[in-house]
């Protein structure tokens, strides 16, 4: 039991070699690929169970005592999220079979969404700072796979400016990296904080800590390092925006979170306050660009960097209700993504158009498509006792106990605006006079309603089941706020 945090690395790794040696034939892809998700699921929701029983699962490669081989450190964090990407990768391929066309299932699609599971969970999961490095371009090189798949004008010039920025942020990534280990002489994330405490936080960590702050920020998509993400995500088909949409931004704002809560904790005055005001502008920026479109993709788009700056806000509060919100509130933004992404890709299949203007009158047409969308609407915007509710409220309340009064009233008033805008979607697409519908099939409709069902389903339960859920969201902000558990855990083992 003592591999169990490489499980959820190790089998989505290997079921996407096995997929490369049958790149022609579709259904036995389609069935592996499935497979591998379930089998990976399985061991994830172990791999909690274990955590939640006998705490922190840390294992150092090779045999090697911490901090001299590579760790691999599962907490409830990083394994809560790790099952979350799974779940949510599972609905994204179901969803798929019917909506990404065969043609480009037949380009390596499903092995490129398997290794970036590798990539996107080896992030998580890794207690070595180098090693965060190497996996974050495991993940970064599936997605170029898949942001061109297809060739389409539009995402060739597109996925050149999403290649260019990624290529810029990775070597800055290296460059910090190389910055700290000067000064500091270890990679081992835990032996890092330890070594920091003792000298106590100088200057020059704290330009490192801004540098990251860079780095993972263009990741991650926060003020002013966005600008690349609405025209990158708007490029590819919708199951690879969702899957980008509502796992890739999320390993930057992981990789903030951890940074900023086990390394750079002695100088928050500086760095968390500067993180704070960002994560405002996050916010703002996001909320004048979900008002500004009427196009389906961009309005959603524009709420990943509200999330984003939400998320990014409560963790910089540094105190229990801020990181427990944090935690909460990402992994319902990491549901509630991804079941909208799918909602508003039925939505433009029906139409035949992603321009809100040119629709009208779905909800006589297609009311469960309707109702659906209305409850992941009211989940977005965190209408009680949905699961956006929770998470918001935990957040501000640790704003208020932090003295950021005005952050909380600008989160505050942000929901309104995220209120606003999918409404807007609903009204136009749902309400009115029907329009002209493209000739479509009925049967794919209904496979894709499937997998969109089951993630709104999930996120609901996510929020009316938050006081069984609590316990596993506590354990996870425990680790962000007491470094001193993950350190111990990782160099006593």
């Amino acid at each position: 039991m003592i591999n169990l945090p490489l499980f959820p690395i190790l089998l989505p790794f290997l079921f996407a070699i096995i997929l490369l040696f049958f790149k022609e034939n579709i259904r036995v892809q389609r069935a592996l690929t499935a497979l591998g998700l379930v089998v990976s699921l399985v061991a994830a929701l172990f791999l909690v169970a274990k955590v939640k029983a006998d705490g922190i699962q840390a294992l150092t490669l090779g045999s090697w005592a911490a901090p001299f081989g590579i760790s691999m450190v599962s907490d409830m964090f990083s394994a809560v999220l790790v099952t979350t990407t799974i779940i949510l990768t599972l609905g994204v391929v179901i969803y798929s079979f019917t909506a990404i066309g065969e043609e480009r299932e037949r380009y390596f699609y499903y092995p490129a969404i398997l290794f970036m599971v590798t990539g996107v969970n080896g992030a998580f999961t890794t207690g070595d700072i180098f090693n965060m490095f190497v996996f974050f371009e495991v993940l970064l090189i599936a997605s170029y796979v898949l942001i061109v798949l297809g060739g389409e004008k539009k995402q060739l010039r597109e996925s050149i400016k999403y290649v260019l920025i990624n290529v810029i942020s990775s070597a800055l990534f290296v460059i910090t990296v190389a910055f700290l280990y000067s000064v500091i002489g270890t990679l081992n994330m835990a032996d890092i904080s330890a070594k920091i405490a003792q000298i106590g936080q100088p200057g020059i960590i704290t330009v490192i800590a801004i540098l990251f702050l860079i780095v993972f920020g263009i990741k991650g998509s926060i003020f002013p390092l966005y600008f690349w993400l609405p025209g990158s995500y708007a490029s590819p088909p919708i199951p690879v925006l969702a899957l980008f949409g509502a796992l890739l931004t999320k390993v930057g704002v992981y990789a903030i979170m951890r940074t900023y809560t086990l390394f750079f904790v002695h100088d928050i005055g500086f760095t968390h306050e500067i993180l704070s005001v960002l994560a405002i502008l996050t916010i703002i920026a996001g909320c004048i660009g979900a008002l500004a479109y009427f196009d389906l993709k961009q309005i959603i788009i524009y709420n990943i960097v509200i999330a984003v700056g939400a998320i990014l806000f409560g963790a910089a509060q540094m105190n229990e209700a801020g990181l427990t919100g944090a935690v909460f509130y990402l992994i319902h933004d990491m549901l509630i993504k991804g079941a909208l992404f799918l909602l508003i890709g039925i939505i433009i299949y029906v139409t035949g158009t992603s321009n809100l203007r040119k629709m009208g009158g779905l909800m006589k047409t297609h009311a469960p498509l309707g109702w659906l969308y209305i409850i992941a609407a009211f989940g977005l915007a965190g209408i009680p006792p949905l699961s956006g509710f929770i998470g918001k409220l935990l957040i501000v309340q640790g704003a208020f106990e932090a003295g950021h009064v005005w952050g909380s009233i600008i989160l505050l008033l942000s929901s309104l605006v995220v209120l606003l805008s999918v409404i807007r979607i609903f009204v136009y697409a749902f309400w009115g006079e029907p329009v002209d519908l493209p000739k479509t099939e009925r049967r794919p409709y209904q496979y894709m309603m499937i997998p969109a069902m089951a993630l709104v389903v999930l996120s609901v339960l996510y929020g009316v089941g938050t006081e069984w859920l609590m316990p596993y969201m506590t354990d996870a902000s425990n680790v962000l706020l007491q470094p001193s558990i993950y350190i111990d855990a990782v160099l006593k083992e």
